[in-house]
């Protein structure tokens, strides 16, 4: 959420910066109402301090045997007043939070405007191989060699899902103990949070209004409103929410391994087969609370330990920074570590690495105290992939096939790897 009074004082400047994502917005009416509010506030203090006053009376009036009949109706008046106040307040303040929980974080000043058609590659890392005639795409790899089940894994849930089996299954394990043990090496904390969520928390990641009908909901009961979690991400945010933190407890390290659920709304791309896109995946989600002079270093830590994890697989990738208009509502910058994908001739993401700012530390009321001076400020928190493993399979199976069909593993897979250096095809009857 954005400060009221940075609006209240810039709101030219507030405009013209979220003007680069492509948001229109005029403040005139929010601020014309904002005074108004600020107004109604002033005026019921005074009603209320008078009736204090008043009522203070009533007492000294009654020691004397006076009359306390009109002091008792102005009283009433009084009261009547501020009880009309205090619900229209009620209301303008609703509607004051409701616009600014629709307004998107404001972008950093060093990314380019526009949309996607903007985004700048920072890096490149390896030499993107082309397709020759020998070589499989990833679908037809990892059934050939008995890695997944996309047929049996629609029969269970429908399409956008599918099964690990065998040595897929252990090949995900592989990944996921090979991203953890990194995370670990470099002293972040591993959490592993509920997945089910209440509306609060997708809230205070900035997901909520606007992308309710992304993500799996759950009804219960009456009002209650549950979701599964299209990310731990959104749990991690949560962790801190209504909290002071000391000073020196920052940066606060999380990484947390869950599935995530998305109902990804709309058609799939014909391209996007397989594990490319889908309604389940695994993926591990680093996440920082830090001080605002601390959160661009953190950014750039997140954004190198993502791409050290590809690296570390030696997979072709790139580091593309986004433009205002392709970063999340809530973030203020976000660099993505894409992955090749050589049977699409593309590079598909594989990591976010993003700076909300203090855009959800304000809607999650989460600060810290300042060791020097007393005072407290908002937390600036980040987040990103380390990593999600639906298409980094597709990756190793494409970069790392052989001409008879078979599939090099990785080297640093090999702890986790059971003594499988080379993944085989299945014998044709063997399904």
């Amino acid at each position: 959420m954005l400060d009221l009074v940075y609006i209240r004082n810039n709101p030219k400047q507030v405009a013209e910066k979220l003007a680069r994502r492509g948001f229109v917005v005029d403040f005139s009416e929010f601020l014309e109402a904002d005074a108004k509010r600020r107004a109604l506030m002033h005026e019921t203090e005074e009603l209320k301090a008078e009736r204090n006053t008043k009522s203070a009376q009533i007492p000294l009036i009654k020691k004397q045997k006076g009359d306390i009949a009109s002091l008792t109706e102005l009283l009433r008046e009084l009261s009547d007043q501020i009880r009309e106040n205090d619900i229209l307040i009620k209301q303008m303040n609703t509607e004051q939070q409701e616009f600014l929980a629709s307004l998107p974080n404001i972008p950093a000043d060093d990314i380019p405007a526009g949309g996607k058609e903007n985004n700048e590659v920072v890096s490149v890392w390896g030499e993107p191989m082309t397709v020759n005639a020998s070589m499989k795409n990833h679908v037809d790899l990892v059934e050939s060699c008995g890695m997944i089940d996309y047929e049996r894994g629609a029969k269970l849930s429908g399409s956008g899902f599918w099964i690990y089996r065998g040595v897929g299954a252990i090949m995900e394990w592989a990944l996921l103990n090979y991203f953890i043990s990194e995370h670990l090496k470099d002293g972040y904390e591993m959490i592993l949070p509920p997945h089910i969520l209440n509306y609060e928390c997708g809230y205070v990641a900035g997901q909520f209004p606007k992308f309710e009908e992304d993500i799996f909901q759950l009804r219960g009961g009456g009002d209650k409103f549950q979701f599964i979690l299209p990310t731990a991400e959104t749990a991690l945010t949560n962790i801190h929410v209504d909290e002071i933190l000391k000073e020196s407890e920052l940066p606060k390290k999380y990484f947390a391994f869950t599935p995530c659920y998305r109902r990804e709304a709309g058609s799939y791309r014909a391209d996007e087969r397989g594990m490319i896109r889908g309604h389940q995946f695994n993926k591990v989600e680093m996440f920082q609370y830090t001080r605002p002079e601390d959160s661009e270093q953190a950014f750039c830590e997140l954004t190198k330990k993502a791409s050290k994890l590809v690296e570390g697989l030696g997979l072709v990738h790139r580091v593309s920074r986004l433009a205002a208009g392709d970063c999340s509502a809530g973030m203020r910058k976000t660099y993505d570590i894409e992955i090749w994908i050589p049977s699409m001739q593309i590079y598909k993401e594989v990591s976010s690495v993003s700076n909300a700012g203090d855009y959800q530390a304000r809607r999650g009321n989460m600060r810290y105290r300042q060791a020097e001076t007393g005072k407290t400020e908002f937390c600036h928190t980040l987040n990103g992939s380390g990593l999600a493993t639906s298409r980094v399979i597709p990756a190793i199976v494409e970069q790392c096939q052989r001409p008879d069909g078979s599939i090099r593993v990785p080297e640093v897979l090999a702890p986790w790897m059971y003594g499988i250096e080379v993944i085989h095809p299945l014998d044709p009857g063997n399904g």
